[in-house]
């Protein structure tokens, strides 16, 4: 099949149609070696500076700290674009990005946490959802599942990343109220994952996917 055009609404991963690729299936080589899997590792490798400067202050408002976690967040962006614009999609990929920007969330969260800068009830809920994620995943792939990426699940990372970077640099009401809108993005998330989770253990085994199914684009 040929590949369709790149529009700016596939560029910005506005459009998502179509099956997704087929180097992000599952059975695919990793092939880490590729441009947006390299923006991958810059993000992950930022997290551990985050953290230090963070837990070396007293109150956890660090400028450079918070300058550093919006920067891994937003190239969340730029890893996206990258494959689509150079055609390196990847398995590792496809399983990177949310790896990163669940480990991201929480260590915000537990920076906000140990500094109390957002209300640690609301940050008990979230972390209780993203452990959840973390622990069902490699469940998730050893029973040869797809996970596939929801709307609320990838639009959920952003007002919560910002409802911490906010509560990071000063702004607490304001990332207080960014953080709420993301933790119900993220619990309509759960709750698809766990309809599509279902789903796919009820199909037959020879069944072809949906012609529709989506997954996590690469990076």
């Amino acid at each position: 099949m040929a590949d369709r055009a790149l529009t700016k609404k596939r560029l910005f991963g506005i459009d998502r149609s179509g099956p997704p690729p087929p180097a992000t299936q599952a059975g695919a080589p990793w092939n880490p070696w590729t441009i947006p899997n390299a923006i991958g590792f810059v993000r992950a490798a930022l997290i551990p500076v985050f953290l230090v400067l963070e837990f070396s202050s007293t109150d956890g408002v660090v400028p450079l700290a918070a300058t550093l976690y919006f920067i891994s967040g937003v190239t969340d962006y730029a890893d996206g674009i990258a494959a689509r614009i150079t055609g390196q999609y990847s398995r590792l990929g496809a399983m990177l990005d949310p790896l990163i920007d669940r480990t991201l969330v929480l260590s915000g969260v537990i920076v906000c946490w140990h500094f109390s800068l957002l209300p640690r009830w609301v940050i008990g809920v979230l972390l209780a959802r993203e452990v959840l994620m973390l622990a069902v995943g490699p469940l998730w792939v050893r029973k040869g599942l797809e996970l596939r990426i929801n709307w609320p699940g990838r639009i959920a990372v952003g007002p919560t990343m910002l409802g911490v970077f906010l509560a990071m640099a000063g702004a607490r009401a304001v990332g207080e109220g960014f953080l709420y809108f993301g933790l119900a993005l993220a619990y309509v998330a759960t709750l698809l994952y766990v309809h599509d989770g279902v789903r796919q253990l009820r199909e037959p085994a020879d069944a072809p996917p949906p012609a529709a199914a989506q997954t996590s684009p690469g990076p």
